[in-house]
């Protein structure tokens, strides 16, 4: 719970109401209460605005005068939201020590501010850093190194060799350091090229749920600071991705692609390997990326939805392109 005057106090906000009115949560713009705090970003929905019985609304200056309730008035009204969810945390706060049915080997270095939880395994060597967290049955390979505040939920699986920078989050079911998709042919069949790189993963780096993160060939996988990458990716052995880059759900990066920093990834993009991704460029969903892209922009390559008969249609006109360009070329050559 905080009063406007202090929230407005934290987020450097412009307070127009009453200081002492509080607010206990968050919620949408139609349907936040007398107690909840929202937001407008987008002035396309100003009549939720005219008609929001919210206890307090962030918005821009330009939207002051179509505000029926308390404004906090901000440069930023989608930043400043983020920054206030903070202040409104719903998880649980997990307790600090070992919980019995944790496994931890002797040799394991974990702070005395960390916390344990319940069927976890720490192996050999790793090191847990201060305020760090590793929830029910998330194991920790040996010699891996889990910096101060990491938030580990459960089922996580981190290997050995796996480096997490401060205040890093990895939610559910997430496989870190895992080993990359590495054989050679034989012949006869497949030679599996041992995995002997890790993983180095930055500070403030997000994770979410079911993504897989392979361990480098040789040298480390590098995820750099800032980097957040949604729900069920996978980011294959000796790829590099650039500082604060985002990636969207069921995105595939192969092997020793090298992305930039300040990259946008449209979910279920795919990324070829041995490419090069340059800083700021922003890629569409479902696009493919085979080749390098050495240019800032947006780029890509998948098909908008369209009816089926016409998406039929141009299917069908696709395959006859390159006749038709032959064809074209064959009358530009007789008009000349």
């Amino acid at each position: 719970m905080l009063t406007l005057g202090a929230l407005a106090e934290k987020l450097g906000a412009e307070l127009v109401g009453e200081a002492s009115h509080v607010v206990d949560g968050l919620g949408t713009i139609q349907s936040a209460s007398s107690s909840q705090l929202t937001f407008l970003a987008n002035p396309r929905y100003r009549s939720f605005l005219e008609q929001t019985g919210a206890g307090a609304v962030l918005i821009p200056e330009s939207q002051r005068a179509y505000c029926p309730v308390a404004a906090l008035i901000v440069k930023d009204p989608y930043l400043a939201f983020a920054k206030a969810s903070a202040f409104f945390e719903v998880a649980p706060q997990p307790q600090v020590g070992v919980h019995p049915a944790a496994v931890i080997d002797a040799t394991a270095r974990i702070a005395d501010s960390a916390s344990i939880g319940p069927n976890a395994v720490v192996e050999a060597n790793v090191t847990v850093g201060e305020g760090a967290v590793i929830m029910a049955n998330s194991v920790v390979g040996a010699g891996s190194h889990i910096g101060d505040q990491c938030r580990i939920w459960p089922n996580v699986t981190i290997y050995h060799g796996v480096t997490l920078g401060p205040r890093t989050i990895i939610h559910a079911n997430c496989v870190i350091g895992g080993d990359g998709f590495g054989f050679a042919f034989n012949g006869a069949g497949w030679t599996k090229l041992h995995q002997v790189g890790g993983v180095t993963i930055g500070a403030d780096v997000e994770i979410g749920a079911g993504t897989t993160v392979d361990r480098g060939a040789i040298d480390d996988t590098i995820i750099g600071n800032g980097v957040i990458l949604d729900n069920q990716i996978q980011v294959a052995h000796n790829v590099v991705i650039g500082d604060h880059t985002a990636i969207a759900g069921k995105a595939g990066i192969a092997g020793s692609a090298k992305i930039g920093s300040f990259c946008l990834i449209g979910g279920a993009a795919g990324i070829a390997g041995h490419i090069e991704v340059c800083d700021k460029v922003q890629i569409l969903a479902m696009s493919l990326v085979s080749s390098s892209i050495k240019e800032p922009g947006t780029y890509g390559s998948a098909l908008p939805v369209d009816s089926q008969s016409r998406y039929r249609r141009n299917v069908a006109r696709f395959r006859n392109l390159d006749d038709l360009a032959r064809r074209v070329r064959k009358l530009e050559r007789l008009s000349d």
